[in-house]
Parts: structure tokens; C-alpha cells; sequence
């Protein structure tokens, strides 16, 4: 049985991580570690088979207890400041959570599996394509061997966190695995990502801010491909390797967002309830979701183009995305639509009172 602490397990990315992993692993003992903060809510654990410990992975206090006390045997580090625009608002937080934190981590996790009697372990780290930089037009997708070039103070933070791992096993012998993945989307997802923020604002009628052209490109995948890569990684990886996890669906934002206006546009056509509980849309007075579509000022060092080479996962794990983006998105939207308390919650902060 493997005891597993997932670090910010009550986040977008990570609850469904422990969701999928405890259906595949209804034996493993999970932990979640998470500080709670605006991205982490307890209402996407619910339901599921963790113990939630309200805590920060800088208090190394903590996260050696826990692994103490726990008998954990695999990290999977989740916990991370994520968002572009809070970085360049905001750089301190990022630098803290993200290379301090996964430090921290390391620490701890060295100090309980490398020491007098040293034991079987794993310490998976998730991370980002961000940390390649951009790619032009022609150029090939990022491998796990593409130079790291990050372009926002959150890449750079990402990539800081990506090399202490890596040192940590060359240098103290520690198992880690590293795995960047492309943009996620699906359940739980905070709404100040693209679609979710682009879904509720259609639902109010308010716009939909496009950066620049709107015409930046992005591998787009969804969670729970994402969650089947970290599986494959923490069950059959090769200790100190880096597997790149995509979605294959390549596409510009001004695809996703049309894409996104149809479907919503589909679904008040289809059911005519949509109309009644979301009056202020387009859509529920007949007029076309892309109707709310505004360009705004590019955001500062905005990367043009991501794209992720994941041959190494599949050729040596098995992997494939089992989501095409046009089903993806819609059950994406779907389970929004039937959710709609979960993201009314986040919306007006309420979900920050039970933290």
C-alpha cells in the first residue's frame, strides 16, 4: 500500500489527481497538504477518500510530521501559484510557494527517506511548458530536452523549482520525477482561467477579454489526461526522468473562445431552462455568445505559442489523451451548468468561510 501526501490537493489540478488516483488505487492512503488559499477549496474533495491537513509546504515542521506519522512514501507536489497575470502583478508569492515550498519539500523529503535507514520513495513534482518559453510558428513542439528560456516571473519561479529537483536527485541520490504539462481545463477550475472566466462571463453577459489577436497557441488538456500521465509517471517512471504530458489539441485561443460561444450557444438551444436560471446571457435572448467578444491590450511578455512533444510518455508508458477537445469542452460546460453552486461559491467568496 502506498501512502501518498499530495501537496495543494484541494486545487483544480490536484483534487482531481486524488480523485483519479484513489479510484485507480482505492488501497493507497492519501494525504493532502494544502494551505487553502483562494485557488484550494475543500468542496472539490468531497467525496473522496483523503485526509485534508490545512497547512503551508514551507512549514517544514509540518511536512516532516506529516511524512513521519503518515509513513509517506511518494510526494506528488502539486501546490504551486499558477496564474500569469498575479505573477506580474505580484512576483513575491510566486518565488515563495514556488521555489521555496518545493525546497521545503525536498528537505523534508530527503531528511525521511535518505537518512539512517533509507526506504523506498518517490517525489513526483508537476510542472509546466511554461518553463521553455515561447515557440515561433515552424518550430518544432517543446521536448523534455528543449532548453528552459521562462518569460514570466510565474515560468521562472516553475523552472527554479523544476532545477532544485533535479539537483536533489543527482546530488543526494533522492527519486524524483518531474512531469510539464500543457493547459489544463475541466472540472474544478478556477475561474480566472480562460474557460471557465470566459464561460461564466457568457452566462452574466459580460465580455469576454481577448489578449491582443487572441491568436496565441496553446496544447489544451484536459484534467484528467493529465491525471492519467501522473499515474503512469508514479507507476512505471524511470526515477530522475522528465516526462513532457499533452492534450494534443494544438490550438489559438480565438478557436477555443468561437468554440466555447457555439457550445453555449448549443446548449440554451437545447434546453430552454438555460434561459430562465441565466437571463443576462446572449444566448438566452437569442443572440450570439460571440457577441460579447472584446479585444484588450496584450498582457506583457505574453508567450505566443506552447506546444508539447509527449512521444517519451507514450512510447515508454503507454500514454495516450483519452479527451478530444471538442468532447472535452463540452463536458466541461456541462458539468459547470449542473455545478452551479460550486462556482457561485467561488464567486462571491463564500467557499473561503468553511476554509
Amino acid at each position: 500500500m502506498r501512502s501518498l501526501l499530495v501537496t495543494g490537493g484541494a486545487g483544480f489540478i490536484g483534487a482531481n489527481f486524488v480523485a483519479f488516483w484513489t479510484r485507480r488505487h482505492p488501497a493507497s492512503r492519501v494525504t493532502v497538504l494544502d494551505l487553502l488559499t483562494y485557488a484550494g477549496n475543500r468542496a472539490n474533495l468531497d467525496g473522496v477518500a483523503a485526509d485534508l491537513v490545512v497547512g503551508d509546504i514551507c512549514d517544514f515542521e509540518l511536512v516532516a510530521r506529516l511524512i513521519a506519522e503518515r509513513e509517506v512514501d511518494t510526494i506528488v507536489h502539486f501546490a504551486a501559484e499558477s496564474h500569469v497575470d498575479r505573477s506580474i502583478l505580484g512576483p513575491d508569492a510566486f518565488v515563495r510557494t514556488n521555489v521555496v515550498g518545493t525546497h521545503t519539500l525536498l528537505k523534508a523529503a530527503r531528511q525521511a527517506w535518505l537518512g539512517e535507514k533509507p526506504r523506498p520513495h518517490r517525489f513526483h513534482h508537476v510542472s509546466t511548458d511554461e518553463v521553455y518559453g515561447t515557440l515561433a510558428p515552424d518550430d518544432p513542439a517543446f521536448r523534455e530536452t528543449t532548453p528552459y528560456a521562462p518569460n514570466s516571473p510565474y515560468s521562472a519561479s516553475k523552472a527554479a523549482s523544476d532545477h532544485l529537483v533535479r539537483a536533489y536527485h543527482h546530488t543526494y541520490g533522492l527519486q524524483t520525477t518531474t512531469s510539464n504539462c500543457s493547459n489544463n481545463y475541466g472540472p474544478f477550475q478556477f475561474p480566472e482561467k480562460l474557460i471557465p472566466l470566459f464561460l461564466l462571463n457568457a452566462l452574466h453577459g459580460r465580455p469576454l477579454p481577448i489578449y491582443g489577436d487572441g491568436m496565441q497557441v496553446r496544447d489544451w488538456l484536459h484534467v484528467e489526461d493529465h491525471c492519467l500521465g501522473i499515474a503512469l509517471v508514479l507507476e512505471r517512471g524511470r526515477v530522475g526522468e522528465t516526462y513532457n504530458i499533452g492534450g494534443g489539441a494544438e490550438l489559438p485561443n480565438m478557436a477555443v473562445i468561437d468554440t466555447l460561444c457555439a457550445l453555449v450557444d448549443q446548449a440554451f438551444a437545447a434546453d430552454p431552462s438555460l434561459g430562465v436560471r441565466f437571463p443576462e446571457a446572449p444566448a438566452a435572448q437569442g443572440q450570439p455568445t460571440a457577441s460579447l467578444k472584446t479585444h484588450v491590450a496584450d498582457r506583457p511578455g505574453h508567450d505566443r505559442r506552447y506546444a508539447i512533444d509527449c512521444s517519451k510518455l507514450t512510447r515508454e508508458l503507454g500514454y495516450a489523451p483519452r479527451h478530444d477537445f471538442a468532447s472535452g469542452l463540452r463536458a466541461t460546460i456541462d458539468w459547470y451548468l449542473a455545478h452551479e453552486a460550486w462556482w457561485r461559491s467561488v464567486l462571491d467568496g463564500s467557499y473561503r468561510k468553511a476554509a
